[in-house]
């Protein structure tokens, strides 16, 4: 559309080489014109290439299909006939069913077919030492403590609406001073990167007393209870299965007692030797895949009745732009961490939630709060 009518006088002598386009198209034969064509060529149309004659072929005289006048079968009719626990079976074995002759009645094929029938092993398998018709599973019964984990974090997930919230985290800072304080040790502690993030998870639970609550139903009643100390569950993998040794009173522990509860109860836990009131409570949670550098980020199910956990990624390099002395633009590298919050909303709204992820941000960006 142009929009000024003195505008159309510019293009009176406009034409397709202007475009860039040809005044003719490529002269071709009417047969690679007619092979090109998105639709096959019409004798009504101008463009249509000239029909070539040929030879009119005599018509092919009609022949009537030849019937064995059988009554036509099924396909469940053409299908061999084998008992229910024998089909199971034969599934088990890789037995193709097709190949088995059936001895029972009717030449039903039996449990007893299946056994007797052979695999033809294919060459290239023929010197294998695997024996044929091996098992291709094994069931291991669950023991007790896999099963009380299935049924709670089963009620976790049914019983309690799940919310997530990530955030990136820079740890640069954090790194530095865990390395100054462990240089200064003399080997009496060494701290983790865990360490930090217990004892930052729990001043931001202090700071946002909704993600240190639980949902209560007791004596016909609902209660939402916040909590005045920060006890941290710490997810341990174990041998028997997950569990989650109790850091008790966080806030008021400096991180060497904190370093060095962890490691014992990690210890203990992992050769089964907590007591139940060292692994059953704790007011809000932490699950740290961090040691597994193929882990970016992932979310975790909430450890109940508890409202809150936080879910912690492996430390990676990280490109961030910044802005030099001079005015000019660059790139820096951070280490950073994705942590994710999952909150149960009966009782943390989302907007807490994402209070509490940022108190917790600012309290590992700023480490040295933390000794405070």
């Amino acid at each position: 559309m142009v929009e000024e009518a003195s505008d159309v006088s510019a293009f009176d002598d406009f034409s397709m080489d202007d475009a860039g386009g040809q005044k003719e198209p490529p002269k071709t034969g009417d047969k690679q014109e007619a092979a090109n064509a998105s639709e096959p060529p019409s004798d009504d149309s101008n463009t249509a290439p000239a029909p070539t004659e040929k030879p009119s072929a005599p018509e092919p005289e009609p022949q009537e299909s030849e019937s064995t006048g059988e009554r036509l079968q099924t396909v469940l009719e053409r299908a061999p006939k084998i008992a229910p626990a024998a089909k199971q079976l034969a599934l088990e074995k890789g037995v193709p069913i097709g190949q088995v002759k059936g001895t029972g009645r009717g030449g039903t094929i039996t449990k007893q077919d299946i056994e007797k029938f052979k695999v033809a092993a294919p060459a290239a398998a023929a010197a294998s030492p695997a024996t044929a018709g091996a098992p291709t599973y094994e069931d291991v019964p669950a023991t007790s403590m896999r099963k009380t984990i299935a049924k709670r974090l089963t009620e976790s997930m049914n019983q309690n609406p799940h919310y997530f919230v990530a955030s990136s985290v820079s740890v640069g800072k954090l790194l530095k001073l865990r390395a100054a304080l462990n240089a200064s040790a003399e080997g009496k502690y060494k701290l983790s990167v865990n360490d930090f993030l217990i004892k930052a998870l729990a001043v931001a639970a202090r700071k946002i007393p909704a993600a240190n609550s639980s949902w209560r139903e007791q004596n016909g009643e609902v209660v939402i209870r916040q909590n005045n100390v920060v006890d941290v569950s710490v997810a341990v993998a174990t041998p028997i299965g997950l569990m989650t040794p109790i850091v008790k009173n966080v806030v008021g522990a400096g991180l060497e007692t904190i370093s060095a509860q962890i490691k014992d109860l990690g210890k203990r836990a992992r050769d089964g030797k907590l007591k139940p009131e060292e692994y059953q409570g704790g007011t809000i949670t932490i699950s740290n895949m961090g040691m597994n550098p193929a882990i970016d980020r992932f979310t975790a199910v909430i450890n109940p009745p508890q409202a809150t956990i936080l879910a912690v990624g492996a430390v990676k390099k990280v490109a961030i732009p910044v802005e030099n002395d001079d005015g000019t633009t660059g790139v820096d590298w951070d280490e950073q961490i994705v942590l994710t919050g999952s909150f149960d909303h009966k009782v943390v709204d989302g907007a807490v939630g994402g209070e509490f992820m940022k108190e917790l941000k600012a309290a590992i960006e700023n480490p040295l709060n933390l000794m405070l």
